[in-house]
């Protein structure tokens, strides 16, 4: 699997956004990828040293499109914490 193939989006919420001052960054990822996958594809897409990695399924939310039920899909999420003093130049600025 390729670098680009397991890191899909970051995520930018309001709580993703307040896990940087931490040095953690959210990603959603591939849902075939491990955790030593993603931290090999953070440090060699982004130049940075990883930490750790904590993953998550997200299960999909059950809505309502003109009254009939559904689902929103499901994805993979994952917090990769970097080294004291890296940053990624993506999330700057946002």
């Amino acid at each position: 699997m390729m670098y680009n193939d397991i890191l899909i989006r970051p995520v930018s919420s309001e709580k993703a956004t307040n896990l940087r001052e931490q040095d953690k960054y959210v990603f959603v990822v591939s849902k075939d990828a491990n955790k030593t996958q993603i931290m090999e594809a953070v440090r060699k897409l982004f130049n940075v040293k990883v930490v750790s990695c904590t993953t998550m399924n997200v299960r999909g939310k059950e809505k309502r499109l003109r009254g009939r039920p559904g689902l929103t899909s499901s994805y993979k999420k994952a917090i990769v914490r970097l080294a004291k003093g890296e940053t990624i130049k993506v999330f700057e600025g946002v």
